[in-house]
Parts: structure tokens; C-alpha cells; sequence
């Protein structure tokens, strides 16, 4: 069975939906017969750092409402995430473009390490404050899940990947992607955001007795918090 994944690095819902869905496959009888593969979709593709300008202010100004009110915000982001054991550390977070960070992955995948890659960013981002748009930073971390550095740098300076993240984000536009995390099992059945995960069990368990060979139309069985371009919900 493959579970396609459409989410961003800096979509806390995202972290959170992984964690859902995890440990709904954790209890998954057939598990093993499972393929996960993340895709690319950039919340912001055109968003800029700016130098001084902390994750609160840089959401309240996304949003269009007052610092205080994106702390507030990212305060109820950190409470949901403590029910799925994820420590956000927002006052720590870095705001960055999540470019180079997609291409990072899609070379974890190349070597088998797409899951631990996604991972290891999520957890940079939202728990570490590390900054995932810097090279050396994206360079040191691709090495701590097994990555070699010199091929790392070579291909996010090179843009190797580049060409891949945007034909995610195709694909996402095709099947009508508006918010993030998308999970599509075997083609054929759609799931948006971070569900509870007895609703991913039963999906898993839905779409395994099925099996059905792919088809171009999806049928979505649930919309639940997602972030989009606007922000998250």
C-alpha cells in the first residue's frame, strides 16, 4: 500500500499529522506492506527572512494581526502538539524559506533516508531552533541521518533536486491540494490535515481490504487543521 504525503518543514500541523499517522501504523497489523513518500509543498515559495524578526512576528504579519496575537497563536500550535509528545519551541523557531530544505529531502530519498530526513528537519525547525534555509545548517543535518557532506552541498548549491520539489508542487495542483498535511492512499483516497489517529487506522484498514489499482479521482473521506498559503487554520 503507498501513502503519499504532501506537507511542508515549516507547517506545524504537518509535524503533528506525521505523528498521528505513525502512530496509527505503529498498530498497523500489516505495516511492513506500507510505502510512505513525502512530498514538496512550500506554504510560502516567495517568503524572505527578515533579519531580526522572530516566528510570532513573522506569522502576525502573514495573518495580518498583532505580535501578540501570532504568539498566541503559536502558544495553542505548541499545546496540540504536546498531545502527540512534540516539544515546539517556537521562541527558538527561525523563520526560513523551506526550498533548499525540500531538495535536502528528496536527496534522502535518493539514498533511502527520505523518513529520517523529513524528520530531522521538522525536528531542527520546531524543537532545536536551527535555521533550515542556511546551507551549512541543511549540510550538518543531511550528515547526521547517514548523508554524505560533500554530495549535500554539492547538490543544494547545484539545485540537483530543485526540478523534483516543483514537480510536487505540480502534482499537488493537479489533485487540488489546498492545505497541508495531504495524505492520498494508493491513489485513490484523500485525507487532509492532522487527523485524530483512530480516523488514519481506519483508513489504513479501509483502503488495505480494498486495494484497488489507482485511479485519477480522489475521494476525500476528511478535512481537519491543515496550513495553507494563508496560514494555518
Amino acid at each position: 500500500m503507498k501513502v503519499e504525503i504532501w506537507s511542508d518543514v515549516v507547517c506545524p500541523f504537518c509535524y503533528i499529522g506525521k505523528r498521528k499517522f505513525e502512530n496509527a501504523l505503529k498498530d498497523f497489523a500489516h505495516r511492513d506492506e506500507v510505502e510512505v513518500v513525502w512530498h514538496s509543498f512550500e506554504l510560502t515559495p516567495d517568503f524572505q527572512p527578515i533579519p531580526g524578526e522572530n516566528i510570532h512576528e513573522s506569522l502576525a504579519k502573514k495573518k495580518g494581526v498583532s505580535a501578540a496575537e501570532g504568539r498566541r497563536m503559536n502558544d495553542y500550535m505548541a499545546n496540540a502538539a504536546q498531545e502527540v509528545g512534540l516539544n515546539y519551541q517556537f521562541d527558538k523557531a527561525i523563520p526560513a524559506n523551506t526550498f533548499l530544505a525540500h531538495q535536502l529531502i528528496h536527496l534522502g530519498a535518493h539514498h533511502g533516508k527520505q523518513d529520517a530526513t523529513k524528520e530531522r528537519l521538522f525536528a531542527a525547525y520546531y524543537t532545536e531552533g536551527q535555521n533550515i534555509g542556511d546551507l551549512d545548517t541543511l549540510v550538518k543535518l543531511g550528515t547526521e541521518v547517514g548523508l554524505d557532506a560533500t554530495e549535500t552541498r554539492e547538490a543544494l548549491t547545484a539545485g540537483t533536486y530543485a526540478e523534483a520539489v516543483r514537480l510536487d508542487e505540480y502534482h499537488a495542483q493537479q489533485i487540488n491540494v489546498r492545505g497541508v498535511p495531504f495524505f492520498v492512499f494508493e491513489d485513490k483516497y484523500a485525507v487532509s490535515g492532522a487527523q485524530p489517529s483512530e480516523l488514519f487506522a481506519e483508513v489504513l484498514e479501509k483502503v488495505y481490504e480494498e486495494f484497488k489499482p489507482a485511479t485519477p479521482a480522489l475521494v476525500s473521506l476528511a478535512d481537519g487543521p491543515a496550513c495553507g498559503p494563508e496560514g494555518c487554520d
